[in-house]
């Protein structure tokens, strides 16, 4: 295969985002695509880096439940979920229920390329930070007022999930996962995926965003996916692979996307949104929620939404 055009898209959730949110979350989006493709675009660019560097810009944005955002659990605390991953090898790194991380991509990174492992939750993945000298910041820089206001309306998890999970169907609303898929000139393709969950949530639960083949999955094979939604739902579906088995089949990429919700949402009655790409630079983006922030950028192009039919366009001033 020659080489292939330098392409990244992102998302920054799936479910229904209040008006008030809606341009810091497309803002947030887009400052993100042209972040990891700034990474990308260099002769030397990969798209681990990429991923990487986009979900950091998302991370540091208080608009969104990662990092600095995050959402609160039943005990008031912030317990953040991260997976990276590349598609040459399938390295992969996790991590799950972490505290006092800023960007805990880089932490999931860190499993990846400094353990025999993928995964570290909890109390050992903080271990592993103060190993690695990864720098614990306190949870009043990653806790914001909404998050707190958030909090204190759903103090229990199954008040959460009734009230913003089952409205029409799980998933419709109170999610805000964020993630990103690229692919370098050379061909590699890589994901990545980072939360804080759902307020409220109990102690110790993790959701589908740290789990490879829910959360994100890549294989330069195939392409790469990451997902967003009601969790528990992508978990049993196996979200992001099942996109991958759908492009296996001959579908594009959109159509992958699009059938792998419409299983979840009739088989498990759950909602959420996908981004995808595959092996040869074809993107698709899906979301059976009320909204969802995407962007991408490719041959400096930049395309981005929120709303189901949004697809908005701007030509990249090259610097």
């Amino acid at each position: 295969m020659g080489e292939v055009k330098p392409t990244i898209l992102i998302h920054g959730g799936a479910w229904a985002i209040p008006d008030h949110l809606v341009k810091d979350s497309v803002d947030g989006v887009k400052i993100a695509a042209t972040v990891g493709y700034s990474v990308l675009n260099k002769e030397n660019g990969t798209a681990l880096d990429a991923v990487e560097a986009a979900i950091c810009s998302l991370e540091e944005n208080p608009a969104f439940d990662a990092g600095t955002g995050a959402v609160l659990n039943a005990a008031g605390d912030v317990a953040l979920d991260a997976i990276i991953m590349e598609g040459k090898e399938l390295r992969t790194g996790s991590i799950a229920c972490v505290q006092n991380i800023k960007n805990p991509v880089k932490l999931a990174r860190l499993v990846m390329e400094k353990t025999d492992h993928v995964m570290l939750v909890g109390q050992g993945a903080n271990i592993f930070a103060k190993e690695m000298g990864v720098p614990e910041v306190p949870k009043t820089d990653l806790v914001t007022p909404e998050a707190v206001k958030y909090w204190e309306e759903y103090s229990k998890y199954k008040e959460a999930v009734h009230d913003l999970f089952n409205n029409k169907i799980k998933g419709a609303q109170g999610h805000d996962t964020v993630g990103a898929v690229a692919i370098d000139r050379q061909g590699n393709v890589a994901c990545a995926t980072s939360t804080g969950g759902i307020t409220g949530k109990r102690v110790g639960r993790v959701g589908d965003s740290p789990l490879i083949g829910s959360g994100g999955y890549c294989d330069n094979a195939l392409g790469a996916a990451s997902t967003t939604g009601h969790g528990e739902s992508i978990m049993k579906v196996l979200l992001a692979r099942l996109v991958l088995q759908n492009i296996q089949t001959g579908l594009s990429t959109q159509t992958a996307a699009e059938r792998a919700l419409e299983y979840m949402e009739q088989r498990v009655g759950g909602a959420g949104g996908v981004i995808a790409i595959n092996n040869k630079g074809e993107i698709g983006k899906h979301f059976t929620t009320e909204r969802m922030p995407w962007a991408t950028i490719s041959e400096e192009t930049l395309e981005y939404g929120i709303e189901p039919k949004d697809h908005y366009r701007e030509t990249m001033t090259k610097s």
